[in-house]
This record gives C-alpha cells, sequence and structure tokens, in this order.
C-alpha cells in the first residue's frame, strides 16, 4: 500500500497518496507498532503529501512526530533521521520560518556529511536546501558558495546534463540575477 502511495504521490495524484498513506499508517501501527520505522517512513511519506498539497502545519505535525521517533529508534546520525530532519526544515522553509528551516538544514547538513560523506546526493541536496535559505534571507555570497558546491557535486556525480545537475543552473542563475 506505501509503495502504491509513493508511485501516486509521483504522479502527482496527491488525494489518492494521503488516502493511502493514512491505511499504510494506520495497518503499520496496528501491526508493527508507532515507533518501528517502517510505521515513521509512513509517518514522514504522508507529511511530504501533506507538504505538496500546501499543507504545511499538518506536515509539521507529523514530520516532528516521526522525528522524535526516529531519533529514539534510529538514533539522531541515521540517514532515515535526518532525511525527516531535512523534510521538516523544508516544511519551515514554505512557512517562511526561515531561522527554524536553517538551523535543520544545518543539522542535517553535518550529520550527512559526518554519515554518508560530502558527495553523496543526500549531502548535495541539502547544500542546495541550505543555499536557497540563504538567498531567501539575501545572504548571497554564502548561498553561492554552497550552489557551487552542490552544482560541482551534481556535475561530477550526474554530468552536466542532468536534470538535476540543471536544476542547480537555474538556482546559480536566479541568484545571480537577484544580486543584479
Amino acid at each position: 500500500m506505501n509503495n502504491l502511495a509513493i508511485v501516486h504521490r509521483s504522479q502527482g495524484r496527491y488525494e489518492e497518496a494521503e488516502i493511502l498513506y493514512k491505511r499504510a499508517l494506520t495497518g503499520r501501527e496496528k501491526r508493527l507498532g508507532p515507533e518501528h520505522p517502517d510505521t515513521l517512513q509512513t509517518m514522514n511519506n504522508l507529511a511530504v503529501v501533506y507538504d505538496l498539497q500546501g499543507r504545511h502545519s499538518e506536515a509539521e505535525m507529523l514530520y516532528g512526530q516521526a522525528l522524535v521517533g526516529k531519533e529514539k529508534v534510529l538514533g539522531p546520525e541515521h540517514p532515515d533521521t535526518l532525511q525527516t530532519v531535512n523534510n521538516l526544515a523544508i516544511a519551515y522553509d514554505l512557512q517562511g520560518r526561515f531561522s527554524d528551516a536553517e538551523t535543520l538544514f544545518q543539522r542535517a547538513l553535518a550529520g550527512n556529511e559526518k554519515v554518508l560523506g560530502l558527495e553523496h546526493p543526500d549531502t548535495l541536496q541539502t547544500v542546495g536546501n541550505l543555499a536557497n535559505i540563504y538567498h531567501s534571507q539575501g545572504r548571497y555570497e554564502e548561498a553561492e558558495t554552497l550552489h557551487e558546491r552542490s552544482l560541482a557535486g551534481y556535475e561530477a556525480m550526474l554530468g552536466p546534463e542532468h536534470p538535476d545537475t540543471l536544476r542547480i543552473v537555474r538556482r546559480l542563475v536566479k541568484l545571480f540575477i537577484d544580486q543584479g
């Protein structure tokens, strides 16, 4: 059920994904318990759908619950925990809570660098997310440094023409335009 919800989510069918995630969450809570990693991941996935629907406070609440559970069960530096930290930061960013988002992105980045390495895709994604926060705050030099780091990593990993690499190029262009 969770996997089918992922498919619906990737197709932009958020209402269907929400229904399936809720069913999967209820089933996993009953069968596996509320603190099982699979239960917590389904909670995180449902929160992603809420964010995609613009329901950021609901997403924030679920991310918070999932984060507490993952920290307890998996530890604060587990990659799944760090992904939820990153997701909660995104929810804060979408609500304009840049200071809160920055704090969590910095935590996720430090953890990802330590656990996954400097060039891991999750690390590079968090680098880009933190750069976006700096950009939103008008901290252009810091944003540029991080975007360039992210771009170099994506180019090395995926090549210069990959859509993820080009997304970083677009972010840099927007940053340069905003700087005049």
